[in-house]
């Protein structure tokens, strides 16, 4: 299939009926009574344009879907590069940069990450969410591929920030790809893509302990470069690049499966941005057709919510408009009622200090594990042998997958919920990693490390999704959009301070890490605080005006 294609609404026959004769699915009826604040015994009012301002809308009227849309625009705010982690060893042990400088090419992809991120955030916005999608996609695998090549330190560093750039901006892309094609009553299942998370990482240190701990040189060689025979020489010393050309044709095959044999669709919500309604309701149709379902979505039922095309001179928006639309998020419109009042900026603030020490102090320990597993630096110690090594972050990696299947379950779970959830596993993994530095005995290592990407992975996949709860509907996106920045420039400070603390004493990271994580813990606890007091004033001053109260706010104290 052709993956430029563009549709129309009759390469897809029998999927369309009128929206007087729809049914809708009882979780999207739901979905929308509850957003309307409508009651399941409320008598609604089903006659196209005899609705009055206050009335209760159906779900299969016009007046219904557009009061749902209406609230929808209010409430909308319109990565990983560990298994580079597990060649910086060998890469000392090559290119003969010392142990502690050559965590500066974890800083270089970290470079490419938030490049990467910043502009295809924005390029998504401009080219189309299937340009961007596919486009990063290539980048990673290409430099993927590209990084076995190296030739040098400083190259090796140049090819990674250029698969951090691909990687950095695939992320943002394939979330907001997830989202739009989601009805908004699933979109909670985007909790369960950061199950795929430690996956990834599984895969890539059981490539790692296969390549790594069979082509790699010894610990205790020296870089040709630097010493005499015997010594560490490429020939001796492909385990890492065998590692990058292996991730890297997955990655690329993934692309070519995306682009050859999988066709994706264009968001629909790119499409009318760009004034192209009669695409975005072709591309709805297509979906349908694919599932075999029916849609009451038509040109018309489309204009009628929004704007006729034949009263509008130019519906699309130019490239300037888009990039100012999105940059705009940041402005100071949109982040002053974040500060409206004394306990909402303190909760802002709370939740971005949680965002930028969660950002440095989980790459401090996960971005290094492999030398710490290594025991790099410290005095007396033997080095560790690779295949333990290795060995040890693969089980570790394994332990790590159901703490994120454990966290989009026990964010339901009535009594936990997200606060105490994502408390409880931010404290003990705060813990854990200073129990990881008590000892050099590999096993008790394999233990805590094990216990912590356990933790961890709970604690991540609960911010998540407990973020965007946090702040007022309208500014959402910026409230989230801050945090995520913070989160990358601090992640990009590790490396940094993995550097300096390192050539210090070997487990200051570790230190740093782990402190960082409590330092989260008690702004959490804090944060917790400050909006069950800001909750109960609204509920108090709602009582006290003897108005409508919400029944989510009665039951928001989980």
């Amino acid at each position: 299939m052709n993956p430029f294609q563009k549709h129309d609404v009759n390469d897809f026959p029998g999927v369309y009926v009128p929206l007087a004769h729809a049914t809708r699915d009882a979780s999207v009826v739901a979905d929308h009574n509850q957003k309307l604040g409508i009651s399941s015994d409320s008598p609604v009012n089903d006659k196209v344009g005899e609705a009055n301002v206050g009335s209760d809308y159906s779900a299969n009227t016009v007046e219904g879907l557009r009061a749902e849309i209406d609230l929808d625009i209010a409430a909308s705010g319109h990565d990983t590069a560990y298994d580079l982690a597990l060649t910086l060893p060998s890469l000392t042990s090559e290119f003969g940069v010392s142990s502690n400088n050559v965590r500066y090419t974890t800083c270089a992809t970290f470079v490419g990450l938030c490049l990467g991120a910043s502009f295809w955030g924005i390029g998504a916005d401009l080219l189309g969410r299937r340009l961007a999608f596919n486009t990063t996609l290539f980048l990673a695998g290409v430099f993927g591929l590209a990084v076995g090549g190296g030739p040098n330190w400083v190259g090796t560093c140049g090819l990674y920030a250029a698969l951090g750039f691909g990687v950095g901006g695939n992320l943002p892309v394939d979330g907001a790809l997830f989202l739009e094609f989601l009805p908004s009553a699933s979109q909670s299942l985007l909790t369960l893509l950061s199950v795929w998370w430690p996956l990834g990482q599984l895969l890539g240190s059981l490539i790692a302990w296969g390549f790594l701990s069979n082509y790699t040189c010894s610990p205790d060689l020296d870089s040709c470069d630097v010493s005499a025979p015997p010594c560490c020489s490429k020939a001796d010393n492909w385990g890492w690049r065998y590692l990058n050309i292996t991730v890297g044709a997955i990655i690329f095959s993934m692309f070519m499966a995306r682009f050859f044999f999988f066709h994706l669709f264009e968001s629909p919500k790119y499409l009318l941005s760009q004034g192209r309604q009669a695409e975005a309701v072709a591309t709805v149709h297509g979906i349908a057709y694919k599932n075999n379902r029916k849609t009451w979505l038509s040109e018309e039922v489309l204009n009628a919510i929004g704007d006729y095309p034949a009263v509008v001179d130019n519906t699309n928006l130019s490239h300037a408009d888009i990039v100012k639309r999105t940059l705009g998020k940041f402005s100071k419109d949109r982040i002053a009622p974040l500060f409206a009042t004394r306990r909402r900026g303190s909760m802002t603030c709370l939740i971005w200090l949680c965002w930028a020490t969660i950002g440095m102090g989980y790459p401090l320990f996960n971005a290094f594990l492999p030398q710490y597993f290594q025991n790099v630096g410290k005095a007396n110690t033997a080095p560790t042998p690779n295949s333990i090594v290795y060995r040890n972050y693969a089980i570790t990696s394994i332990v790590g997958v159901p703490g994120s299947i454990i966290a989009a379950y026990t964010v339901d779970v009535k009594y936990v919920g997200r606060k105490y959830t994502i408390a409880i596993a931010t404290l003990i993994t705060g813990i854990l990693l200073f129990c990881f530095t008590i000892s050099s005995d590999p096993n008790y290592q394999l233990t805590f490390s094990s216990l912590e990407a356990f933790f961890q992975n709970i604690m991540y996949g609960v911010l998540y999704a407990y973020t965007p709860e946090v702040f007022p509907a309208p500014n959402r996106g910026t409230g989230t959009g801050i945090a995520s920045f913070f989160n990358r420039l601090t992640g990009l400070c590790a490396p940094i301070v993995a550097v300096h603390a390192g050539g210090v004493n070997p487990n200051a990271p570790i230190y740093a890490s782990g402190s960082l994580i409590l330092v989260a813990f008690i702004a959490m606890c804090v944060e917790q605080r400050t909006q069950r007091t800001l909750r109960r004033k609204q509920y108090t001053d709602c009582k006290r005006k003897d108005t409508y109260i919400p029944i989510v706010l009665l039951f928001s104290y989980d």
